[in-house]
């Protein structure tokens, strides 16, 4: 039995996949910077793992919202700036979860 490989089809699904993972991670990453410009810092409350080997305490969550909203207050940027931002983020988000479903339909439809 002899095992052939279509190299050509292999190069383009590896093609495929590093334009798609870099499209998700470089659109993702442009948007978390265009939401903390708008002044909306994701802050995430600590999750309680039994098996977690690192736990912020409520205090170091309350220190980082706190911080936060400080950055918030001292941004350089105009409600407009915000606003476009916040808008900009919001649109960098829609275009990786359509490159997400683009890439689902790809595997569902071939």
């Amino acid at each position: 039995m002899i095992v052939q490989i279509d190299w050509a089809a292999f190069l383009a699904v590896f093609a495929a996949a590093l334009v798609g993972a870099s499209l998700v991670v470089g659109f993702y990453a442009i948007g978390l910077r265009l939401l903390v410009r708008a002044g909306r810092a994701p802050v995430v409350a600590p999750a309680e793992f039994t098996d977690a080997i690192t736990v912020i305490s409520e205090k170091e969550a309350r220190r980082a919202a706190k911080a936060a909203a400080k950055a918030a207050k001292k941004s350089p940027l105009t409600d407009g700036q915000k606003r476009v931002a916040l808008i900009g983020a919001y649109a960098s988000f829609g275009v990786c979860a359509l490159a997400v479903l683009g890439g689902l339909l790809l595997l569902v439809l071939h």
